[in-house]
């Protein structure tokens, strides 16, 4: 199942106005329904609790998983996604979710997920632009993420492991809407 490769086809759908979204709801329910109509013999499910696939909600970055990609036939955990579709700038707090969400997904694919994917959809260029200081860099220059990875704003009270190296890129969708796919896992 290359699950990358499809979410690269619904990408390009968004730009061709096949698919329209428009926050982050839509992004998630046009996004499964997509992969229901294309994954054959897969189970998608939105806002699966982690308890559903057995695994302890103590030590996780979340408790629910936005989309999870199952097998019908033997219930595999085949793939887990993570989105985002930030809206109201925030743009270091919002990137700092991004990484909680990888982190998450790095998790799941050592309980048992044979891949993940933590997908994000941003209309603004502070996302993808600009100064490549602290945590923009990992979202804007290229630089690994990954690491111990500190709050960027507030108390700074806050910090989240990414055990891995992934590399943000950031590709068209239409105008100034961007998309980025890192994949955890195989």
């Amino acid at each position: 199942m290359k699950l990358n490769r499809h979410i690269r086809e619904f990408a390009k759908a968004i730009g061709t106005g096949a698919i329209e979204i428009y926050n982050e709801f839509s992004l998630q329910h046009e996004l499964g329904i997509y992969l229901r109509n294309n994954l054959k013999g897969c189970k998608v499910q939105f806002e699966r609790n982690v308890s559903h696939f057995k695994l302890a909600k103590s030590g996780l970055e979340k408790r629910e998983i936005d989309i999870a990609v199952t097998s019908r036939r033997s219930g595999a955990q085949l793939s887990a996604i993570e989105l985002k579709y930030p809206r109201n700038g925030q743009v270091p707090e919002s990137m700092f979710s991004f990484c909680k969400d990888i982190a998450f997904l790095e998790q799941l694919v050592s309980a048992g997920f044979q891949s993940a994917y933590f997908l994000a959809v941003a209309e603004h260029r502070h996302f993808y632009s600009g100064n490549s200081n602290g945590i923009y860099g990992l979202f804007r220059n290229g630089a690994p993420i990954t690491g111990k990875i500190t709050k960027p704003t507030g108390a700074k009270d806050r910090v989240v492991h990414i055990a891995g190296s992934y590399t943000a890129t950031w590709l068209p969708i239409t105008g100034s809407t961007m998309f980025c796919l890192v994949q955890v896992g195989s």
